[in-house]
């Protein structure tokens, strides 16, 4: 089941367009608010599984033509690790919006007022055809590098060493550098239960540690990579790996 949010301030159009979204596919289940209250409070909703998509209205005050509160909303949404990547439409007749909107929140598309069922048939379309390609559950961690997010998955991590002024990815198949980002910052982020810090100034993923040296201080990786032992991680490091 695709979950779709819609948040428009007009009940009326609110109600069309949550028919029009429905009425595409029986595997489309629309979620209509009518306000930035009631869009926070779905978002909240623990006992339901995550939204595959928004369609989120930027003015929500008819009567304040400077009101951005979709704006405000989709910021809030981009906040939390499970949405950074989800779908986010813009509708809106405010055309001066749409540079905001796609630089800073990644929009998926933009939707202009007037709309018809056959714009909302075709964008629905496309969202269906995303949520069923099976956007993979796999753990990942969100970085931002020059303005951009990017999704990493901890599966691809072979460690992460602190460099000056951030960190570098050691990635099974590349390497990346991100600033103004801590090791401290990282740990805050990364599953607990996977990633091992081992140094002030290293993180290594448990599936690739070859060996532990315990005498000297190194951890090995399977891709050859080496990590220096911190004397006050050694404690840690038994515990964790039983030795």
């Amino acid at each position: 089941m695709t979950r779709i949010l819609i948040l428009e301030d007009s009940k009326d159009c609110l109600e069309a367009i949550t028919v029009m979204v429905e009425r595409v596919s029986g595997h489309v289940r629309a979620v209509p608010v009518n306000s930035l209250e009631e869009a926070r409070a779905a978002l909240d909703e623990k006992a339901q599984p995550p939204f595959q998509a928004f369609l989120l209205d930027i003015n929500l005050q008819m009567d304040d033509s400077s009101d951005i509160s979709g704006i405000t909303f989709a910021r809030e949404v981009r906040m939390r690790k499970e949405y950074a990547f989800t779908p986010i439409v813009m509708i809106t007749s405010l055309a001066n919006m749409e540079l905001t909107a796609y630089r800073e929140l990644h929009c998926y598309q933009y939707l202009v007022k007037p709309y018809n069922e056959e714009d909302i048939q075709k964008l629905v379309g496309k969202l269906l055809f995303l949520s069923q390609q099976g956007e993979t559950r796999e753990e990942f961690v969100v970085v931002k590098k020059d303005g951009i997010n990017y999704k990493i998955f901890c599966k691809d991590i072979v460690c992460i060493k602190a460099v000056p002024r951030g960190v570098n990815f050691i990635l099974l198949k590349e390497e990346m550098k991100v600033l103004y980002l801590s090791i401290k910052q990282l740990m805050e982020k990364l599953p607990g239960d996977k990633f091992l810090q081992v140094h002030r100034m290293c993180v290594v993923n448990q599936d690739y540690i070859d060996y532990v040296d315990t005498v000297n201080g190194l951890v090995s990786m399977k891709n050859g990579e080496q990590a220096e032992v911190g004397i006050t991680y050694k404690n840690e490091i038994r515990k964790r790996l039983g030795i």
